[in-house]
């Protein structure tokens, strides 16, 4: 299943106009928080999905039953991009469990790269729902290296793939590597560069967020 959050009009579209928008991304606190509102969008209608359990809640003036969720939730970013969106989904799922990847990608001279693993900390995953947030989705392939190694931890009775902007390509590639996997996005578009990355797109996460570093 594939949820694109540009499919249908909301406030949404202004966050992520703005994320992708030249002169206003400048402004690295905007950023990260427009990252975040969608992160908080998305994180709220993967909610949707989640078992729940009906409970009575005592008032000051008597009981109300309510529908709690009961799913163990577990959230998971590739560092240091994904530090934004996955804060907005652990604003929605504040008593959440947490999982970090450091992955990032290795360029070689002739133009091409891998993705290298270097940490990851993560608690155990057996029957949870993982939610693996990642703002860019381009070629799927950090996402696809995240996936096999942190179910090295566990598990997961559901895995939901969180990202603000995704490529046809990578949304094709994840689907076929890991077709149980849920998608959940701000946008998709149908371009990537030589070098891999998403067009129009938004530029390098990371450092609209934290800005530049030395490494390529």
């Amino acid at each position: 299943m594939i949820f694109n959050l540009s499919e249908n009009n909301s406030i949404a579209n202004k966050y992520l106009a703005e994320l992708r928008d030249v002169n206003v991304q400048k402004d690295r606190m905007r950023f990260r928080r427009n990252l975040e509102r969608i992160g908080e969008i998305l994180a709220y209608e993967i909610s949707k999905t989640l078992d729940y359990k009906k409970e009575d809640v005592e008032t000051p003036l008597g009981i109300a039953s309510i529908n709690l969720p009961t799913s163990k939730v577990v959230l998971g970013t590739i560092l240091r991009a994904g530090l934004p969106l996955h804060q907005g989904a652990l604003n929605i799922f504040d008593d959440a469990d947490n999982a970090f990847i450091s992955a990032y990608r290795m360029h070689h001279k002739d133009g091409t790269f891998e993705i290298n693993i270097e940490y990851i900390s993560c608690p155990n995953l057996d029957d949870c729902v993982l939610i693996l947030c990642d703002p860019m989705l381009a070629t799927g392939a950090s996402m696809n290296l995240a996936l096999k190694e942190i179910q090295k931890y566990g598990t997961p009775k559901m895995i939901h793939i969180v990202t603000a902007v995704a490529s046809t390509y990578g949304l094709e590639h994840i689907q076929r590597l890991n077709p149980k996997a849920k998608i959940w996005m701000g946008a998709q578009d149908d371009e990537l560069t030589a070098k891999s990355y998403i067009v129009p797109g938004l530029g390098d996460a990371g450092d609209l967020s934290y800005g530049s570093k030395m490494q390529e």
